[in-house]
């Protein structure tokens, strides 16, 4: 269990409470985890897109020394959970791995070799041949949305007649290719069998107790007899939000063989492995009045999946969501493919529609000959969620408009697109807008506290870099005001208090609510067992608990002071052990919530090369309170440029006639380095949300990357005078546009 207890060079509140552990090695990942009598697992993946396995060989792999077995689908371990189609629906699992003869995408596992090293189960999976009956195929999205009808996504607000004869309209089309998590940490999985029922994980995911809730399904073992443990995580960006195939196979090699098992992902099976952001195609018609009213849209989306598992992405939810659109229609679809199934990545749905809605925005303020600043402060909805009624809590994305718009320097923007130069390079500025759903879900914590006055703060929670853990601390510093020092977080493991996944940007706002609970949950703890010693503490509410170094006071420092030491001699203790839950409650039926942010860039585009340079990226943000700044910061500028790896450069791209992928590899993937990105200029509103849970702070993770291709390609147009509406957008599309 990870404790983040290092002694600081830094003040906490300002660092990374895992920060020393990480940096000089101490921090351990899933794949680094030394089991006695560990051995290693490798994938051996399918050379066909779709049909069915004919033949496995293997027996030249089976001479290799140190090959202890090989599994596939005509020789494995029973798993119950994919026992037949019935049982493989109840397990609410995507691909049944080594339980059919069926090859659904290239890349699928088709055999696992398991060893005495990794060297010798890699030689030994490449030894592996199959035969097939190949089936035909389809990868290519951009020629198969073509065929498949869109559907009514959401309710329909007034109508498509409304607006058909508004004087300004702007209809587009634009396209995404799809893009990979690539997080530094590759997925990897160590599976260990104390029993025949009960299971061991060192796993990399998001959060331990879906682990657990799905290998029980899966395996038809209780909950309480998996432990999973993810304490230090490499980055996800989604990619761990869902146990894949590969985990479980890795529990299958370890069951086969009695042994433990620890399989590590490739860099290039990452790429099909793990999910991806599904390309996609959008279409916005959107008209508005010479006021520069937006009076009607519609948005219909289209995005892929896989043939065996439907994954659906909600790419037209933002657009429901930030403006006061009097009508507006929402229609989608999804396009299965013989790929692997998409997921979650960073912003899902909404980071792709927001660059449709938003580009299209922008292309109607030129219309207008209006400043799309002035037009999105017009048509913003800042009292209340306009997609279902309710009054926003809070929201201050006007606020974010106008701050980001001062500290880029708006003002030096031209109307006109070409009119700033610097040598052979045009100047442009771009905006867009990016919102959330900000979301709470319930969770737990627990507090033990020793004689000393010191605490460890713990949860189930893992933390993906997002600074959770030092939220956490803080956390407790200001609700208890126990010294810094005297703090620690656990987390990261299934053992401990119950949390959510780490995703959605909802973890701080979740597992906030569920630290302030435990750590009044302390405060009455500590006035009860304070009560038998004085009287004064049998009323005493958690408001009323001060609680400092050696013990605590009644209401003002030092007041009817009682210290630790006494609490512990009096009552024989040997340490104190709270626990406490914290969820949503009414409040979610009386407000909406919702995360904000006002993203700004200006760029330099070569007329000639084609070559795009983002000098400036200011990013303004509504998150509530900020319980950790340097972290917050750190959300939003990651995000950031992963806006700009989605606007510039990532592309994932299939092969449209042996139906694989192509640069699936850090050689042929392009996305942003530091050389890419500029120092993104990050700010904060900073106002709390007093409705959202006990500290006011909403999540940020998403928002950091909601709007940014957009406002990117915004930009672009500033400079250029061409209009890119395909991402990403990359050099030659600027020199051959018109």
């Amino acid at each position: 269990m990870a404790f983040f207890d290092e002694p600081f060079d830094i003040v906490p509140s300002e660092g990374r409470v895992e920060g020393i552990a990480k940096v000089t090695g101490k921090a351990k990942y899933a794949a680094e985890y030394n089991i006695e009598g560990l051995c290693y697992a490798v994938l051996v993946d399918s050379t066909i897109a779709s049909g069915t396995i004919k033949s496995i060989h293997t027996e030249k792999a089976k001479q290799v020394a140190g090959v202890l077995d090989i599994i596939t689908h005509q020789h494995k371990p029973f798993v119950p959970g994919f026992a037949d189609e019935v049982k493989i629906k109840e397990t609410r699992f995507g691909l049944p791995v080594f339980h059919t003869d069926k090859i659904y995408f290239k890349g699928q596992p088709i055999a696992m070799v398991i060893a005495e090293t990794l060297e010798d189960a890699t030689y030994a999976a490449s030894l592996i041949t199959a035969e097939y009956e190949s089936a035909p195929f389809k990868v290519d999205f951009e020629k198969e949305h073509l065929h498949h009808p869109l559907v009514a996504a959401g309710r329909e607000r007034g109508s498509m007649d409304a607006w058909n004869n508004t004087p300004l309209v702007i209809e587009a089309e634009y396209n995404i290719k799809a893009e990979v998590h690539n997080p530094m940490e590759m997925h990897a999985t160590i599976a260990h069998w104390i029993s025949d029922n009960q299971l061991k994980l060192y796993d990399k995911n998001q959060g331990v107790n879906n682990v657990q809730r799905t290998f029980a399904r899966v395996f038809n073992i209780p909950e309480k007899n998996i432990e999973v443990v993810s304490e230090y995580v490499g980055g996800g960006f989604g990619s761990g939000l869902r146990v894949w195939p590969h985990a479980i196979a890795t529990a299958m090699a370890a069951k086969q063989v009695q042994r433990p098992v620890k399989l590590m992902l490739t860099r290039p099976q990452m790429f099909y492995s793990v999910g991806y952001r599904p390309a996609s195609w959008q279409k916005v018609k959107m008209g508005a009045d010479e006021k520069g009213n937006i009076i009607g849209v519609w948005h219909a989306a289209k995005h892929s999946t896989s043939v065996y598992e439907t994954f659906t992405e909600g790419i037209t939810r933002v657009t429901r969501l930030i403006y006061k659109f009097p009508n507006l229609k929402t229609e989608s679809a999804v396009v299965p493919l013989n790929l692997s199934t998409p997921t979650w990545m960073r912003g899902p749905g909404d980071c792709t529609g927001a660059f449709a809605i938003e580009s299209a925005i922008d292309e109607l303020s030129y219309k207008l000959n209006m400043d799309p600043v002035a037009l999105r402060l017009q048509n913003l909805s800042l009292d209340k969620n306009p997609d279902n009624g309710l009054p926003w809590s809070t929201n201050y994305l006007n606020e974010c408009i106008e701050k980001g718009a001062a500290l880029i320097n708006w003002s030096q923007r031209k109307a006109q697109p070409r009119a700033l130069k610097e040598g052979d390079w045009f100047i442009g500025y771009g905006m867009a807008l990016g919102m959330w759903n900000a979301g709470r879900n319930n969770a737990s914590a627990g507090i033990e506290m020793q004689q000393d006055g010191s605490i460890t703060v713990q949860t189930a929670m893992t933390d993906i870099g997002t600074g959770t853990a030092t939220g956490m601390y803080n956390i407790a510093h200001e609700s208890t005001g126990i010294p810094r020092n005297k703090i620690k977080v656990e987390l990261g493991h299934s053992s401990l208090p119950p949390a959510p996944s780490q995703g959605g940007s909802t973890g701080l706002s979740s597992i906030s609510g569920a630290v302030v609970a435990v750590c009044n949950a302390l405060k009455l703890k500590l006035a009860e067992y304070a009560a038998a010693i004085n009287e004064k503490y049998k009323t005493a509410t958690e408001k009323d608990i001060l609680l400092g170094d050696t013990g605590i006071s009644y209401q003002t420092p030092n007041n009817e002071f009682v210290s630790y030491q006494q609490l512990w001699a009096q009552h024989n203790l040997k340490t104190i052990y709270v626990e406490a839950s914290s969820g949503p409650g009414e409040e979610r039926r009386q407000y909406a919530f919702c995360s904000g942010a006002a993203h700004f860039c200006k760029v330099k585009v070569h007329p000639s090369t084609g070559k795009v340079k983002i000098e400036r990226m200011v990013c303004v943000a509504d998150g509530g309170k900020i319980v950790n700044e340097k972290a917050a910061a750190n959300q939003i500028s990651g995000a950031a440029v992963g806006g700009i790896g989605m606007a510039l450069m990532e592309e994932q791209i299939a092969d449209a006639n042996l139906g694989g992928l192509i640069g699936h590899d850090f050689a042929g993937y392009h996305f942003p380095v530091n050389a890419d990105a500029p120092i993104i200029e990050v700010a904060f509103i900073g106002k709390p949300d007093a409705n959202i849970n006990p500290t006011g702070a909403k999540g940020l993770g998403e928002v950091g990357i909601i709007g940014v291709a957009a406002a990117i390609a915004n930009a672009i147009y500033n400079a250029s005078g061409k209009r890119l509406r395909d991402l990403p957008i990359t050099p030659d599309k600027i020199v051959t546009a018109s």
